[in-house]
């Protein structure tokens, strides 16, 4: 008995009118995005934190404590992180 199942990440792969931004933005695209701008820096952190977000090195940081080693001092930052050694980054 084989289950019918239906792609989510690739459901529109092949699609010659899905290529364009507002297509991606049309089917709920960058969603995810607006909300995360629209919280304070401690919310999303939360949020990440709760989902368990981790890094996909070997260690598996999780990543809302690396997000939680950056002063909370109001001064805008950025937080660079290297790729692995063996790949391009």
């Amino acid at each position: 008995m084989s289950e019918k199942w239906e792609p989510i990440l690739l459901r529109d792969y092949g699609r010659d009118d899905s290529r364009p931004i507002a297509y991606y933005a049309a089917a709920g695209g960058y969603e995810g995005l607006k909300r995360a701008r629209a919280m304070a820096s401690e919310a999303a952190i939360a949020e990440v934190e709760a989902s368990g977000l981790r890094g996909r090195g070997g260690a598996g940081f999780p990543t809302a404590r690396k997000w939680k080693f950056l002063p909370a001092d109001g001064r805008p930052r950025c937080l660079v992180c290297n790729c692995d050694e063996s790949e391009p980054g």
